[in-house]
């Protein structure tokens, strides 16, 4: 997925920009928590607006079908997908209502070798 994400954000990265997002991931037990810091990065580094829920957006189970018994997991999905729902019907009222998109400044590289 690191490696799709790499693409993608290179080829992309502009046209990813205030599109609401959220990061979700899934395993049997251990590793989600460092995989979901990794695909986060994508998303703070291209201006894009992050999709909050309760907890860690993560599910558990050795199967598919193991993650319907992840009572808590299941219901940090549900609280991701309603606020991903208000915060695109936000985001289409304030452009509905005129207003205006954030002001874009021209990004400032700092080189701290002298």
């Amino acid at each position: 997925m690191l490696g799709f994400m790499d693409r993608l954000f290179y080829a992309a990265k502009a046209k990813m920009e205030y599109k609401p997002a959220a990061v979700v991931t899934s395993a049997r037990r251990a590793g989600t928590t460092a995989c979901l810091d990794a695909m986060m990065k994508y998303l703070n580094f291209s201006n894009m607006p992050i999709v909050p829920s309760v907890y860690w957006n993560m599910v558990h189970g050795s199967k598919p079908e193991d993650v319907l018994k992840d009572a808590e997991g299941l219901q940090i999905m549900r609280t991701l997908g309603y606020n991903m729902a208000w915060m695109l019907q936000c985001l289409k009222a304030g452009r509905e209502s005129g207003v205006p998109m954030p002001k874009r400044e021209e990004r400032v590289w700092t080189n701290f070798i002298q």
